[in-house]
């Protein structure tokens, strides 16, 4: 997958006061740049009206905006939106920050991205719930993402980027908050999700000034990679662990990257990044209907959980077409949690978002790939 070589949101400031400077521009308009486009919400060069004619028409010709194109744009019941973004193989700079070249759309270069406003008092809470790679290379039997394995990593600015887009949605201002829950295993892709991550939390105008606190990552479990993650990044993000099994014979038979990991080693990482960073882990753990949402089998990760300074979110399958796992039951789900809390852990229902729009990670590209073939 080839990336522009000046695209924006892939740029420190400093690279692009080195740009402006290698321009000829001072090198103060890189700042300006940063405020039209992230404080602004202006990804035309042409309209940057502070910069110079002759400083706008190289900005329009150099750099890259926005590098793929919104080819589906849902918008749920609950106020849930989703995208699903054509990415273009090989950006060309031209009007509004780059012309596409691709013609037809192509799946193995579509990501989704959805904005997930709050329900509750805190109108302005707006989540943005990005992707890091195209397609997924862990393969849970479950999702939708990785139906079709991987088909390529995503760079720093086409993850900014997706941040940005739905920002830029109707009525929705401002995103409060970032979840790495979309299409990939974000860990995998490790160096450009922990840019984004920089970018997202760099306060305005440098970056999109989301607070660190806000942003959390999820990671199907690798434990290397959690505890480097501790050390390289230097911010109190928020680690999210998609646990999904009380064992290691369910979790084997639901995620094949688990025949690697035992539920002990990946319990012993997030222990260490506890100590490290100070952060709770949050479990993710997804109730498939009869597979997984039993009461033995609260009770059995209830012992699992006890292990960790940990939260746990309880996820109501959403149904994918050709998959054969299904919706829980409410009582099955009420019942687990209450279980979970009568141990003493703080356990919380997730409420189920967006289901009239496929809001399920890689549901949208998946239902889309169908509708073509």
């Amino acid at each position: 997958m080839k990336h522009p070589e000046h695209h924006l949101f892939e740029m420190t400031p400093e690279d692009l006061a080195g740009w402006c400077e290698s321009r000829g521009m001072k090198k103060f308009r890189a700042k300006q740049i940063l405020e039209w486009v992230y404080q602004q919400g202006e990804a035309d060069p042409l309209e940057w009206t502070n910069l110079s004619a002759r400083d706008r028409e190289c900005a329009n010709a150099e750099l890259t905006i926005l590098s793929g194109r919104t080819i589906s744009h849902q918008l749920a019941t609950d106020g849930t939106q989703k995208l699903l973004i054509q990415w273009d193989e090989e950006p060309k700079p031209g009007t509004a920050g780059g012309t596409l070249n691709v013609l037809q759309d192509d799946p193995s270069m579509q990501t989704e991205c959805v904005m997930i406003p709050s329900l509750g008092e805190d109108t302005h809470r707006k989540t943005a719930c990005i992707s890091s790679q195209v397609g997924c290379p862990v393969g849970c039997r479950f999702c939708a993402s990785g139906l079709s394995g991987l088909d390529g990593n995503l760079s720093t600015g086409r993850i900014v980027e997706q941040a940005w887009r739905l920002g830029q949605l109707e009525n929705v201002g401002r995103i409060s908050n970032i979840v790495f829950m979309g299409m990939g295993e974000p860990l995998s892709n490790f160096k450009p999700v922990v840019n984004a991550v920089r970018r997202l939390s760099a306060q305005t105008p440098e970056g999109m000034g989301i607070g660190a606190r806000k942003i959390t990552i999820s990671t199907v479990g690798l434990p290397r990679a959690i505890e480097r993650l501790a050390t390289e990044l230097d911010l109190p993000i928020t680690l999210a662990l998609s646990l999904h099994a009380p064992n290691d014979d369910i979790r084997r038979e639901l995620i094949p990257w688990a025949e690697y990991t035992s539920i002990d080693e990946l319990l012993s990482a997030c222990n260490r990044w506890f100590q490290k960073t100070g952060r709770e882990i949050t479990l993710e753990y997804t109730l498939l209907g009869g597979m997984n949402d039993q009461a033995h089998h609260a009770k059995e990760l209830s012992g699992v959980a006890r292990s960790l300074r940990a939260n746990i979110n309880l996820i109501r399958y959403n149904e994918v077409d050709g998959l054969p796992y299904k919706r829980p039951k409410d009582s099955d789900v009420t019942r687990f949690q209450t279980i979970l809390r009568d141990a003493g852990l703080n356990c919380h229902i997730r409420a189920s978002r967006g289901r009239d729009i496929a809001a399920a990670c890689g549901q949208l590209r998946h239902e889309h790939r169908a509708d073509q073939a």
